[in-house]
C-alpha cells in the first residue's frame, strides 16, 4: 500500500466530514427550534430573546454561523448544550467511549463465535452442523434486538437474578461490576452480527475450499489445519471483514434501543435525547463525530484487506 494512497484516503476522510458537517447543520437550521427559547424559556420577553439571539450570533447569515461553529469544531469546541449549559465535547467523548467498550466487547464476543459456527458449517455442509448453524442464524437474523433484550432482562436479570437488569457502571471504576453490566447488552447486540458473520464466513469458505490452489495444497501434503487457516480462512475472511466494519456504524447509532433497555448512557442515546430536546448543538457534534469514528473504521477495513491478501494493491 502506496503511502500516496494513505494521503488520499485521509484526504478523503476530511472532505466527506466537511459534506457531512455542511449537510448537518444546514439540516439543524431548518429544524423548529430556537435556542433562544430554549435558553430562555417561553415566557421570556422579546427583547430579552432578541438580545440573546444578538450576543449568540443567531441573526447573522447562515454561511457565518457555519464558519463560526466549524472554526470552533477545528479547535476543539463543539458549542455549548442548550439543555444542560454544558459543554458539548466533554460529554459527547464520554458518551462515545461508553459506546466503543460496548462495540469492542461485542465485537469480540461475536468473532469469538462467528468465525468458528462459520468454519464448522463450512467444513461439515450440508450436514446436521452445517443446518444447525444455519436455523441459529436465521433466528438470529429473525428476532429484533428489543425482543431479544426484553427476554434476556425478563429471564435472566428478573427470573433467575443471574446478572443485573441495567445500569452501567465504568470498567476503571469497577472492573467486575462493569462486566457484569455488560453481559447482557453484549450478548443481545452480538446475536444479529454473529448471524450475518458466521453465515458470511460459511459461505465465502465453501467457495474458497473448492478453488484450484487449495486442490494443490493438498496434492503437496499440506495438513487440513494448516490449508483451512492460513490459506481457506484468510482469504474467506476478506468478505466478513466488510461486514464487521459496517456493524461499527450499526454499533454507535443503531442500537439506541439496547442503550435504552439497560440504561447505557452511549452516543446513540445521547443523540436521541438531544434530538427530543432540539438540542442543536449536540446533534450537530454527535453526528459529526460518528461520521469521523465510521471513516475511520473503513479506512481500518481497507488496510486490513490489504494485510490480508497481498494481491490487492492500492494506488
Amino acid at each position: 500500500m502506496s503511502a500516496s494512497y494513505i494521503l488520499k484516503r485521509i484526504a478523503l476522510i476530511f472532505y466527506t466530514l466537511f459534506i457531512v458537517s455542511l449537510l448537518v447543520f444546514g439540516i439543524t437550521q431548518v429544524l423548529p427550534a430556537d435556542a433562544a427559547v430554549m435558553m430562555l424559556g417561553e415566557n421570556a420577553t422579546t427583547e430579552a430573546l432578541e438580545a440573546l439571539r444578538n450576543s449568540m450570533g443567531l441573526n447573522d447569515p447562515i454561511w457565518m454561523q457555519y464558519l463560526r461553529w466549524i472554526g470552533g469544531v477545528v479547535q476543539g469546541d463543539f458549542g455549548t448544550s442548550l439543555r444542560t449549559g454544558q459543554p458539548v465535547g466533554p460529554a459527547l467523548f464520554s458518551a462515545l467511549g461508553t459506546s466503543l467498550t460496548l462495540a469492542v466487547f461485542s465485537l469480540t464476543f461475536m468473532l469469538a463465535l462467528a468465525l468458528p459456527m462459520g468454519v464448522v458449517a463450512a467444513i461439515r455442509r450440508g450436514k446436521a452442523t452445517d443446518l444447525f448453524v444455519s436455523f441459529l442464524s436465521y433466528i438470529g437474523v429473525a428476532l429484533p434486538e428489543f425482543v431479544t433484550a426484553t427476554l434476556a432482562v425478563l429471564f435472566i436479570a428478573d427470573w433467575w437474578g443471574i446478572l443485573p437488569p441495567a445500569g452501567y457502571v465504568p470498567l476503571s471504576q469497577n472492573p467486575v461490576e462493569g462486566l457484569r453490566h455488560l453481559v447482557l447488552p453484549v450478548v443481545v447486540v452480538s446475536i444479529i452480527m454473529i448471524a450475518h458473520v458466521s453465515r458470511m464466513v460459511r459461505s465465502e469458505l465453501v467457495d474458497v475450499l473448492h478453488t484450484d490452489y487449495i486442490r494443490a495444497a493438498h496434492l503437496k501434503g499440506l495438513s487440513r489445519g494448516r490449508i483451512l487457516l492460513r490459506h481457506g480462512l484468510r482469504n474467506a475472511l476478506l468478505p466478513a471483514i466488510t461486514i464487521v466494519a459496517l456493524d461499527v456504524g450499526y454499533l454507535l447509532g443503531g442500537v439506541i434501543v439496547v442503550e435504552e433497555i439497560f440504561s447505557i448512557p452511549g452516543i446513540g442515546r445521547a443523540l436521541m435525547a438531544a434530538i427530543q430536546a432540539r438540542d442543536l448543538p449536540v446533534i450537530q457534534a454527535g453526528v459529526l463525530i460518528m461520521a469521523a469514528t465510521y471513516s475511520i473504521v473503513n479506512f481500518a477495513a481497507d488496510l486490513i484487506y490489504a494485510w490480508l491478501d497481498k494481491r490487492i494493491q492500492y494506488d
